[in-house]
C-alpha cells in the first residue's frame, strides 16, 4: 500500500523526506494533528499522562493501519543514515515508553559497589575513632586516677548520645533527605578526636566522647540509606559490605593505640585527623550522587504493600523480641570490648600492649561474622542466620572464662565471628518488618546497639567493681541463650520480590 505524501514534503521525494513524512504520518494518527514546524511532539517525560495517551493511540493505530506501519519501519531500516535525536528514530511512543523503562528499571537494580567501598571506607574511619576510646580506658585510668563506674561513664556518654539521636536523625531525613548530613556528622567526630587527644580534665573527656557520639549519631542512619539504596535489591550484601568497614575500623582502633598511642602519648592520635578530613571530602561526593539517586528508593506505599501479609500486632511483638536479642549481643560484646583487655591483665598477667593484641584479634572476628551474616541472609533467610549467629555462640560463651590463654583467643574468634553476624541480618529483617522508614530502622537499631553497650558498658562496670572482673564474664556467658526467642519471629518473605523497600 503506498503511503500518502506527508503535507510538509516536496516534489522531489529524497530518502530523508520519506523518513520524515512516514514519521509525521504516525504522529498525525496518533495525535488528529500534524506537528508544528514538521518536528514531532511526543518528547515528553517519562511516566507523564500525555505520553501513556499518546502511547495507547499509538498502540491501536498499528492494529488498524499494521501494512502503513510495517512499510515505513522496513524502509526505515534500509536508511544509511541515522537520525542524530534520539526522538528521530521511528519508533512508537509505546514502545519507548516500554524500553525506556525496562533500561531505567534495569540501572535501578544495579548493585553500586563503587559507592559501597566509598561509604564502607568512612565507616571504618568513623569506628575507628569510636573505637580508640575504649582501647584508651588502662591509659586514661592510669593518667586521671579513675575507678571502673567513671570509665562506665565516659563509655555510657560515648553510647547514649549515639543511642538517642540516631532514631530521631533517622526518622527526620526519611521525611525530609539531607543528602550533606554525612560530612556534618564526620565533622562533629573530628572535634571530638581532638578533645580527647588535648584535654586535660575528666569533664572534657565526658564532652569528647558526646561529640564523637553524636558524630555517629548522624552518620549510621544517613549511610545505611544510602546503603539500601546502592544495594539494587541485594540488601543483605550491602548492609554487610557497609558494616564490614565499621568493624574493621573498630578492630584497627586497639592495634593503632597498642603501637603508637600507648608508647607516645594519646596527643598522637591527632594525625588521624588528616584521614577524617578526607572522609568528610569523600561523603561530599556520597551526598551529591544520593542527590540524584533518590529513585532508587520504593515509595513507602508500595513498600508497605510488599509485606501487608504481615498484622501490625505481629510486627510489634517481632520488634520486641529483636530488642531483646539486640540486648544479648551488645550487652555480651560490651563485656568483651570494654573489659576483655582488663580480664587478660587480671587473670593471665598480661601488659597494657600485649592486651590489645589480644583485642584486635577479636575485633578481626567481628569483622569477618559482619561480612558473612548479610549474603547468608539474603541467600537462606534472616530468621536462620539470627538463630545461628546469637544461640550458635552460647557454648563457646560459656567456656571461656574456664579456659586457658590459648583458648580464650581461640575461643574469642569464634565468639566474635558467631555472634557478629547477627546485626546485619537484624538490621535487614527490622527493615522489612517497617518497609519504607530505611533512616528511622536504621537509627532505632544502631541507637539501640549504641545504647545498650553504653548501659552494659556501665551495669557492669559496677559490678566490676562490686565482685571482680571475671564474675562478670561468667555472667554475661548466658546471654547468648536469649537467642532462643528467635523461634516466635514471623516470616517476612515479600508479596512482590522484586520490590526495594
Amino acid at each position: 500500500m503506498n503511503s500518502p505524501k506527508s503535507p510538509h514534503s516536496q516534489d522531489s521525494n529524497t530518502p530523508a523526506q520519506i523518513f520524515h513524512a512516514d514519521r509525521d504520518k504516525e504522529i498525525v494518527k496518533a495525535d488528529g494533528a500534524p506537528p508544528a514546524f514538521g518536528r514531532p511532539r511526543g518528547r515528553l517525560l517519562l511516566g507523564s499522562p500525555e505520553r501513556a495517551r499518546r502511547a495507547k493511540a499509538s498502540k491501536s493505530t498499528q492494529t488498524i493501519n499494521s501494512d502503513n506501519i510495517i512499510a515505513s519501519t522496513d524502509y526505515s531500516k534500509k536508511t544509511t543514515s541515522s537520525p542524530k535525536h534520539p526522538s528521530d528514530f521511528p519508533v512508537s511512543a509505546g514502545d519507548q515508553c516500554k524500553t525506556s523503562g525496562l533500561e531505567e528499571y534495569k540501572k535501578n537494580q544495579n548493585t553500586a559497589f563503587l559507592l559501597l567501598a566509598a561509604l564502607s571506607s568512612c565507616h571504618l574511619l568513623t569506628d575507628l575513632i569510636q573505637s580508640s576510646v575504649p582501647a584508651l580506658y588502662p591509659l586514661l585510668k592510669k593518667s586521671f586516677q579513675l575507678n571502673f563506674f567513671q570509665i562506665g561513664c565516659i563509655n555510657l556518654t560515648l553510647k547514649s548520645v549515639g543511642s538517642l539521636f540516631q532514631p530521631i536523625v533517622g526518622f527526620y531525613t526519611d521525611r525530609y533527605p539531607k543528602p550533606y548530613a554525612l560530612p556534618l556528622g564526620m565533622g562533629f567526630t573530628l572535634i571530638g578526636l581532638i578533645l580527647l587527644a588535648t584535654v586535660g580534665s575528666y569533664y572534657y573527656l565526658l564532652m569528647a566522647a558526646a561529640c564523637i557520639g553524636f558524630g555517629a549519631a548522624i552518620f549510621h542512619p544517613e549511610a545505611s540509606r544510602i546503603a539500601h539504596m546502592a544495594s539494587g535489591g541485594k540488601n543483605g550484601l550491602a548492609q554487610s559490605l557497609f558494616q564490614v568497614g565499621g568493624n574493621t575500623g573498630t578492630s584497627l582502633g586497639p592495634l593503632l593505640i597498642a603501637v603508637f598511642i600507648v608508647p607516645h602519648g594519646r596527643f598522637q592520635i591527632l594525625w588521624l585527623s588528616f584521614f577524617i578530613f578526607g572522609g568528610i571530602l569523600i561523603l561530599g561526593k556520597i551526598g551529591a550522587w544520593f542527590s540524584q539517586n533518590t529513585h532508587r528508593l520504593a515509595s513507602k506505599a508500595t513498600a508497605q504493600a510488599s509485606y501487608k501479609h504481615i498484622s501490625s500486632r505481629r510486627r510489634i511483638f517481632a520488634i520486641v523480641i529483636l530488642v531483646i536479642l539486640i540486648f544479648s549481643k551488645y550487652f555480651y560484646l560490651e563485656s568483651m570490648l570494654s573489659y576483655y583487655t582488663f580480664f587478660l591483665i587480671k587473670k593471665f598477667h598480661l601488659s597494657i600492649a600485649q592486651s590489645q593484641y589480644f583485642l584486635f584479634l577479636l575485633l578481626v572476628s567481628v569483622a569477618m561474622g559482619t561480612l558473612i551474616g548479610g549474603p547468608w541472609g539474603d541467600r537462606i533467610g534472616r530468621k536462620k542466620v539470627i538463630w545461628v549467629s546469637i544461640l550458635g555462640a552460647a557454648p563457646f560463651s560459656l567456656l571461656l572464662p574456664y579456659a586457658s590463654l590459648f583458648w580464650v583467643a581461640v575461643l574469642s574468634v569464634i565468639i566474635g565471628v558467631i555472634i557478629a553476624s547477627a546485626f546485619s541480618a537484624i538490621l535487614v529483617y527490622a527493615q522489612e518488618l517497617i518497609p519504607g522508614n530505611v533512616g528511622m530502622v536504621s537509627g532505632l537499631f544502631f541507637g539501640l546497639a549504641f545504647g545498650m553497650g553504653g548501659l552494659g558498658s556501665v551495669s557492669l562496670g559496677a559490678l566490676a567493681d562490686a565482685t571482680s572482673i571475671s564474675f562478670v564474664f561468667k555472667v554475661c556467658s548466658m546471654l547468648p541463650l536469649l537467642g532462643l526467642l528467635t523461634a516466635f519471629l514471623p516470616s517476612t518473605k515479600k508479596v512482590n520480590p522484586d520490590i526495594s523497600c
